[in-house]
């Protein structure tokens, strides 16, 4: 018996990964995150199988549905939306599961900062604007983030920023950012990425809090923050370059 932790992706059915859909139409139990992983997913599920929706579940309550399979001798598809390496408090069950001795393992999903690329038709790491992209989140009623990861120490960087959890706190990321970035820098404000009814929010740091207040969109948005965004007049990366020599390419087999 194993516990499969399965990203089913940011909202679209037909994002989740082929090994992730075999696992659920495999499995007999299916605990799914059902305020953010769609039912279209787990309707995969194989017929007769007992399923789950664990978002009016605490710990203690998705630990003991675990057991109960564990002593069944039945697999479990354990479904939680993007890519569960990403704010998917699977950690905390997988400790539980460690010292009750039962199997798990993870597959990865697509996560909604990608998704968001995706639609967006944009590129995250363009030459010479921006080359690293930071996923972080800020602090409201949830844990506090750790000392060195406050969102004006990241923003010093003026990397490409994707902040997760934190559709209501634009005042503090307005401050914290606008320094570094400039009140022209634009900001994405991605709701529901993937699902029916997904929006995207353009603007720029100035005006972005207006905006979003405008839409009164409270939850379940990312916020992307950098020149990236909408950049059209960055240079060709070197990696194409009829003058860039690779291990797979030299100048001579380029302009041939």
């Amino acid at each position: 018996m194993t516990v499969h932790f399965v990203g089913a992706g940011p909202g679209a059915p037909d994002l989740i990964t082929v090994r992730g859909l075999k696992i659920i139409q495999s499995c007999p139990v299916c605990l799914y995150a059902g305020s953010l992983v769609p039912e279209d997913i787990v309707k995969a599920a194989p017929a007769g199988a007992l399923v789950l929706d664990t978002a009016p579940m605490h710990l203690d309550e998705i630990i003991g549905h675990i057991k109960a399979a564990h002593d069944a001798g039945k697999d479990i598809a354990r479904v939680h939306s993007g890519d569960p390496s990403l704010y998917g408090a699977i950690a905390e069950q997988m400790r539980r599961l460690d010292a009750l001795d039962i199997p798990y393992d993870v597959t990865p999903g697509v996560p909604a900062f990608a998704a968001a690329a995706a639609a967006l038709k944009t590129e995250f790491t363009l030459p010479e604007v921006a080359q690293t992209v930071i996923l972080t989140r800020t602090s409201m009623q949830s844990s506090a983030m750790p000392p060195g990861e406050e969102l004006e120490r990241l923003g010093a960087s003026r990397a490409t920023l994707a902040i997760h959890l934190s559709v209501r706190n634009l005042a503090h990321i307005q401050r914290s950012l606008i320094p570094h970035y400039g009140e022209d820098c634009p900001v994405v404000v991605a709701f529901r990425v993937g699902w029916p009814d997904q929006q995207f929010i353009h603007g720029t740091l100035g005006d972005i809090a207006r905006k979003v207040r405008a839409e009164k969109l409270t939850r379940t948005a990312l916020v992307l923050v950098g020149h990236v965004l909408g950049h059209r007049t960055f240079k060709d990366s070197a990696l194409y370059d009829a003058e860039h020599e690779h291990i797979l390419r030299n100048r001579k087999t380029a302009k041939s």
